[in-house]
C-alpha cells in the first residue's frame, strides 16, 4: 500500500476531525488542534513530513473545519491587515503596514474558494452564482467585499476584501498623521457645521470615506440626517436621528434590486436636513444633485477621480449616462449643487494627504469658476479673503469653531 500524499492526508484527517466535532463542538481551539495533530500522526505517510510542513498543514486544517471563512481567517481577524485579495486557489495576497506580502496557505480547491464567497455573500442576502457571477458585499463589521466567479474570471474565482477599521477615525486622527493640518481641518470642519455641501474626490484607498466619516462630527446633533451607501461603511456615531439606508442586487430571478438612484428619491421624502451619499459611481448623480440642489445643506458625497477637475468631468459623464441633457446645463446643476470640492491622495509610501480644495462659484460661458483655497503652497493662510459663495466666511466665523460638536464630543 503505497502513503499517502500531504493532500490525501490532509482530506482524511479533514473529514475525521469534523465527525469528531459533530459530537463536540464546544472544543477550545488547543483541544481542536490536539485532534487534528492525534489524526495527523497516525496517518500513514505523515514521517515524511517536515516540522514546518507539519505546522502548515494542522494550522490550514483547523481553519477549514473551523474558519468562518476558511483559510482567511487569520488575515480578516489581524486588526494590521487592511486588505486581502484573493485571485484564484493558489494566490492569495494581502497588505499589511502598507507593505503587499503574499499568504502561506491556499484554498484546496476553485469549489472551496467559491463557498467562501457565498457564505459571504448569503450573510447580506446577496447570490452570486454563474448567472449573477458579480457581487459587492460586506463582513459583519462593514468591511468591503467584492467576488467574481470562475465563469468570469480567467485564473479562477476572484475575491478582495477591504477590512474595514473597528478604530474610529476623527479628525485629531488625521491631523496626526499628516493627512491635513490643524488649519485646514477647522476650516473643513466650520465648513461641515454651516451647512455647506462638500464633494470629496480620491483614487482607490486613498481616504475618501475615512475623511468623509471625521467630518461627520461636526454635523450638529440636533439634524436629522439620512445615509445611504452602496455597502455600509460610514458610522456616524454622535446622531440620533439617523436613517441609515444600503442598495440591494436582484436575485437570481432579477427582482429586488434596489439602486442608490431609488434610495436618494425616497430619502428626500423622508424630511432629511442632509443626504450623505457614500459614493457615487453613476446615474445616482443626478439624484444626488437634485438634492443638492433643493433644500439638502450640508450634503455630502464621493466619488473616484484623479484631480477636482478630473472628478467634475465625471460626474458630467455619470450624468450624461443617465440623462440625456444639454452639457451646460449639468455643468450649471454641479455647480448650484456643490460648494467645496476636495481630493484626497495616496502616495507611494502608502501615506494619505489633503492635496485640493477648491470652492466651485458658478460656471460661465463653458467653463467652472473656482477658488484654490490651497493655492501657492500656502495652506489656508489668507481664508478671511476667501469669498465663499459670495463672501460666507463671515457665517462661518459664526457657527464657531470650539473644537467641540454640539454633543460635546471633540472634533478636533
Amino acid at each position: 500500500m503505497r502513503p499517502m500524499d500531504k493532500e490525501e492526508i490532509k482530506e482524511k484527517i479533514i473529514r475525521e476531525v469534523r465527525e469528531d466535532l459533530l459530537s463536540s463542538e464546544n472544543l477550545r481551539k488547543d483541544q481542536v488542534e490536539e485532534m487534528i495533530i492525534t489524526y495527523l500522526f497516525r496517518s500513514p505517510g505523515c514521517n515524511s513530513l517536515s516540522h514546518m510542513e507539519t505546522e502548515q498543514m494542522v494550522k490550514e486544517i483547523y481553519y477549514k473545519v473551523r474558519g468562518r471563512y476558511g483559510i482567511l481567517d487569520p488575515l480578516i481577524e489581524d486588526r494590521d491587515v487592511n486588505e486581502i485579495m484573493v485571485n484564484g486557489p493558489e494566490n492569495i495576497f494581502y497588505e499589511k503596514n502598507n507593505r503587499l506580502m503574499r499568504y502561506d496557505m491556499k484554498f484546496d480547491s476553485i469549489d472551496d474558494l467559491e463557498e467562501v464567497i457565498r457564505k459571504i455573500a448569503g450573510q447580506v442576502h446577496r447570490e452570486i452564482n454563474e448567472l449573477n457571477p458579480i457581487v459587492d458585499a460586506r463582513l459583519p463589521d462593514g468591511s468591503r467585499v467584492n467576488g467574481v466567479y470562475r465563469n468570469v474570471a480567467i485564473n479562477g474565482p476572484i475575491l478582495t476584501i477591504r477590512k474595514f477599521s473597528s478604530d474610529y477615525i476623527t479628525m485629531e486622527d488625521l491631523i496626526g498623521n499628516g493627512t491635513l493640518s490643524r488649519e485646514e481641518a477647522n476650516f473643513l470642519v466650520a465648513l461641515v457645521a454651516c451647512g455647506y455641501n462638500i464633494f470629496i474626490s480620491g483614487g482607490t484607498s486613498s481616504g475618501k470615506t475615512t475623511l468623509l466619516n471625521a467630518l461627520s462630527d461636526a454635523i450638529p446633533k440636533k439634524e436629522r440626517v439620512i445615509v445611504i451607501e452602496d455597502s455600509m461603511e460610514l458610522k456616524l456615531e454622535h446622531i440620533e436621528n439617523i436613517v441609515h439606508m444600503e442598495c440591494r442586487n436582484a436575485n437570481s430571478q432579477g427582482k429586488g434590486l434596489v439602486t442608490m438612484a431609488d434610495l436618494i428619491k425616497t430619502s428626500l421624502r423622508m424630511r432629511p436636513d442632509r443626504i450623505i451619499v457614500g459614493e457615487v459611481r453613476s446615474g445616482e448623480v443626478v439624484e444626488m444633485l437634485q438634492a443638492m440642489n433643493t433644500g439638502h445643506p450640508g450634503s455630502m458625497s464621493t466619488g473616484h477621480g484623479n484631480s477636482v477637475t478630473g472628478m467634475l468631468k465625471r460626474l458630467e459623464s455619470m450624468y450624461l449616462m443617465a440623462v440625456s441633457l444639454n452639457v451646460d446645463a449639468i455643468r450649471s446643476q454641479i455647480a448650484e449643487g456643490i460648494d467645496i470640492m476636495i481630493h484626497v491622495e495616496r502616495d507611494k509610501d502608502g501615506r494619505r494627504r489633503l492635496s485640493e480644495i477648491y470652492e466651485l462659484l458658478d460656471y460661465e460661458e463653458g467653463d467652472f469658476i473656482m477658488k484654490d483655497l490651497l493655492s501657492s503652497g500656502q495652506g489656508l493662510t489668507d481664508l478671511k479673503r476667501a469669498r465663499l459663495k459670495g463672501g460666507r466666511y463671515a457665517e462661518i466665523l459664526s457657527c464657531g469653531i470650539s473644537g467641540r460638536n454640539d454633543n460635546g464630543q471633540d472634533i478636533l
